[in-house]
Order: C-alpha cells, then sequence, then structure tokens
C-alpha cells in the first residue's frame, strides 16, 4: 500500500486521481472477455472487446459519470438444450468497466464479426483549453490631462 498524502499536499484537484490510485490495488481485473485499447487519433480512441458468442441484444453499453460499463448476459432460450461434447466458446456472463478521463465522449459502439468497437472522443471545451494571457509592464505612460484656462 503506499501512502499518498504527500500527493494530497502538493495537488489541486486531482482528488479523483488519487482515488483511483487508492483503489488499483484493491480488486482483481477479470480475465474475461479480453480487450484492446487503442489511440486511433490525437484525441480519439477506441476500446475493442472480444465477444464471440453474443448478438446485439446481448450486450448493454452504459455510460455514467465518467465510467463505461459493457455488460453482456446471453437470452435464456426455450428451446431443447444442446449437449455439447465440447464447449471452447465461453457463453458467460461478464461485466467490464473502464474508468473514462474527463470530457471522453463514447461516440458509438459496433458488433462486428464477434468483436464490439466502442469508439471515444475526447472533447476538451473551448473554456478549458489553455490560452495565452499578455504579459504588459508594470509602468505605463503618464497621461495628459488638458486643463482650460478661467477667464
Amino acid at each position: 500500500m503506499f501512502d499518498l498524502s504527500p500527493l494530497y499536499r502538493s495537488t489541486v484537484g486531482f482528488d479523483r486521481l488519487a482515488q483511483l490510485l487508492d483503489n488499483a490495488g484493491s480488486f482483481e481485473v477479470p480475465a474475461y472477455p479480453p480487450y484492446n485499447i487503442e489511440r486511433v487519433g490525437n484525441d480519439e480512441y477506441r476500446v475493442t472487446m472480444a465477444v464471440a458468442g453474443f448478438g446485439q441484444d446481448d450486450i448493454t453499453v452504459e455510460v455514467k459519470q465518467n465510467t463505461l460499463t459493457v455488460s453482456g448476459k446471453k437470452a435464456d432460450k426455450t428451446e431443447a438444450k444442446t449437449e455439447f461434447l465440447h464447449q471452447g466458446i465461453a457463453q458467460r456472463a461478464f461485466e467490464r468497466r473502464f474508468q473514462l478521463a474527463d470530457f471522453v465522449q463514447v461516440l458509438g459502439a459496433e458488433l462486428d464479426n464477434g468483436l464490439l468497437h466502442i469508439a471515444l472522443k475526447r472533447e476538451i471545451p473551448e473554456a478549458m483549453k489553455p490560452r495565452t494571457i499578455a504579459v504588459t509592464s508594470g509602468k505605463s505612460e503618464p497621461k495628459v490631462i488638458e486643463s482650460k484656462k478661467a477667464a
């Protein structure tokens, strides 16, 4: 366990980051289903998950408070159960969570050949982008005030 108190003393507004670091060692990362996270542009990303055996109606993609949750559950079929001699394709229910950075938006999700692709884009509002502040000197030219003579 790491002591993060020096981080709290020297930063402002990074409470969420510190909480993520605190929680990082406290849980096990599930291995199913496997996934990739790719950078496809400067501010564009894609999460690809291998979800073989799941249809588009079996998968739910939800975003809530900077957390992307992908879950899958096979619909119960009323048909006669098939007897497998070997079942290598896992069809168990899953839930995978991803913490999204601030200003990351989910653009869409597409299921293609057993792979679920989720498109993400970071869109920083104009007010949050860095801006240059002009620096002026402390000395200014004296102002000349015109006065009229009294008559």
